[in-house]
């Protein structure tokens, strides 16, 4: 190996280090040390940079209190452009707000237990985490009430739909004086929530069942509705401006876990430039993502940035440098992760992108427009016929 290649290892007793992102910058030389320290590097050079970070996370974060341990500091930091994740995870966000479970709502159990005794005692166990099941009908309930208000009966983005569930569910913790929860957050900084599979999870169960009684005609109407088109119009619309009108005119993200948010989290970039055929379309400059999935267990969960540079996800002139994929479990790592990085950069102002996405949607349009002629080109094709 030529002498320039080689980086020397240096360390530092850990009794000498005053912070936690000296600690991870300092004491993790070699192994899987060293794969979190290149991950907080990465970070920490998209942080400083001014680079728009997207949030990409999976897992029951919200039902566990992930989000209000170091989900929320995150957010907060004024980093974040906009986060995507399940249903699941806007759906359980409201327990904890709830009117009669405002107490010790979530509690621990035993992962290896006797799972037949908790349903008879009407337990609903998500790892080692356990709740009441009359959480999830008194959750129901109010998602049913909430979807059945007038302002609903329309067609709407996913992003709107949960803005404003952030703000039912915020006037709900401040009733019952509970911590805010990541929808409310989310309502309150602008930042944009998406959610790639809306059907998979208990928000959207409460439109079926209130689509299934209109249908069976116990209630008159029912007219609310997802506009899935306009919803990853809108992701692309953000990409867009990240690339090309933000300071930065560039875009990082943060992949936690894998499954559809991770998917959805990539896709703008190929939506883009190979789909919509927009010029100078670019991938992430930097991607970090912390997965359990190995490589090639076949889910592709664990896809790493390289891979997605082919597919132009990822920035190919950059990603030696600038990505990283971490064998680990994010709920391990996380609060270090982030209380570092609160160490060495302070709050900036917040992105509202929401605020502004009927603007950015426009431009995006009025580009489209421009490559037309590419785009009616694109769609000629000769289809084979019954």
């Amino acid at each position: 190996m030529p002498q320039n290649h080689r980086r020397p290892v240096r360390v530092r007793r850990v009794n000498e280090c005053d912070s936690v992102h000296e600690i991870i910058e300092n004491c993790l030389p070699a192994f899987g040390g060293a794969v979190v320290r290149r991950v907080f590097d990465i970070l920490d050079r998209a942080i400083g940079a001014g680079c728009p970070l997207t949030v990409s996370v999976s897992g029951p974060v919200t039902v566990s209190g992930q989000h209000q341990a170091w989900l929320i500091p995150l957010l907060e930091t004024g980093w974040v452009a906009y986060i995507s994740t399940t249903d699941a995870v806007c759906y359980h966000d409201g327990h904890r707000s709830l009117d009669d479970h405002t107490g010790d709502t979530v509690y621990e159990v035993p992962i290896f237990g006797d799972d037949g005794a908790l349903r008879d005692e009407g337990v609903i166990r998500v790892t080692d985490m356990g709740f009441d099941e009359q959480v999830l009908l008194d959750q129901d309930r109010f998602l049913a009430a909430m979807l059945s208000l007038p302002e609903f009966q329309r067609k709407m983005t996913g992003t709107e739909l949960r803005y404003r569930l952030g703000e039912f569910y915020g006037r709900m913790e401040k009733r019952n004086r509970v911590a805010p929860g990541l929808l409310s957050t989310c309502q309150r900084l602008g930042i944009p929530v998406f959610v790639g599979a809306p059907a998979d999870g208990s928000v959207f169960l409460n439109s079926m069942k209130l689509w299934a009684m209109r249908e069976a005609g116990l209630i008159p109407e029912y007219g609310f509705d997802l506009d899935l088109h306009a919803e990853v119009f809108e992701a692309c619309a953000y990409h867009h401006w990240g690339l090309l009108e933000s300071d930065a005119k560039a875009i990082a993200t943060l992949i936690l876990g894998g499954g559809v948010p991770k998917n959805f989290n990539l896709q703008p970039e190929p939506a883009l430039g190979q789909v919509l055929g927009l010029p100078s379309i670019r991938g992430y400059e930097f991607d970090v993502q912390i997965t359990t999935a190995p490589v090639t267990d076949g889910s592709l969960s664990s896809c790493p940035p390289a891979e997605a540079v082919t597919w132009g996800k990822v920035d190919k002139e950059t990603y030696h440098q600038s990505t990283e994929s971490l064998f680990a479990d994010y709920s391990m790592l996380m609060p270090f992760v982030v209380k570092g990085l609160l160490e060495k950069h302070s709050p900036r102002e917040p992105y509202r992108l929401y605020e502004k996405r009927e603007g950015l949607v426009s431009k995006l349009k009025d580009a489209v427009r421009a490559n037309g002629e590419w785009l009616l080109d694109s769609v000629r094709y000769s289809v084979a016929q019954a």
